[in-house]
């Protein structure tokens, strides 16, 4: 087991709502829930979980696909969430869309994401253990035109995968 740890400090604890982190690997970011028309100085920790998600997956996607020896030229990563409006306003579904350019076969990318949403990505396991995610897909083999090749792949939730 290996334990990881961060600092946040909260730069003026009488005004404003900015956080500084710096992770245990040494970097720093700053988040904020600024009231509407104030001056944001970085994303907020809620919408930061979606990127922390689309990061993981992709990196996942991506590693799997080179080694593959799938050549995409573009890869985007769509990431999704519904909240409730009670607080503490929790992601109740979250869609992941896999946007890929290139010469990647089809099967292949399923494959990957596949790998990635029910096998490798600790957040999309961390995030699954409360809340669905849809995990998808829209490949251009071509040129990103049209509407390319769309599928679903895998749906991880609080009852499981079920992968189509």
């Amino acid at each position: 087991m290996s334990s990881e740890s961060i600092l946040a400090t909260f730069p003026t604890p009488t005004s404003g709502m900015e956080v500084d982190v710096v992770t245990g690997s040494g970097f720093a970011v700053t988040f904020d829930a600024a009231e509407a028309g104030d001056p944001r100085r970085g994303p907020s920790p809620i919408e930061t979980v979606l990127g922390n998600l689309a990061a993981c997956t992709a990196m996942d996607v991506a590693a799997i696909l080179r080694k593959k020896r799938q050549e995409m030229r573009g890869y985007q990563i769509a990431v999704t969430g519904e909240r409730t409006d009670d607080h503490p306003r929790v992601y109740t579904r979250i869609v992941v869309e896999h946007r890929v350019v290139g010469a990647v076969e089809p099967e292949a990318l399923r494959r990957s994401i596949e790998l990635s949403a029910t096998k490798y990505c600790p957040v999309n396991a961390m995030l699954s253990r409360g809340v669905e995610i849809e995990h998808r897909y829209r490949l251009w083999q071509g040129v990103a035109e049209g509407d390319g090749i769309a599928a679903r792949v895998a749906v991880t939730g609080p009852t499981g995968a079920s992968v189509d």
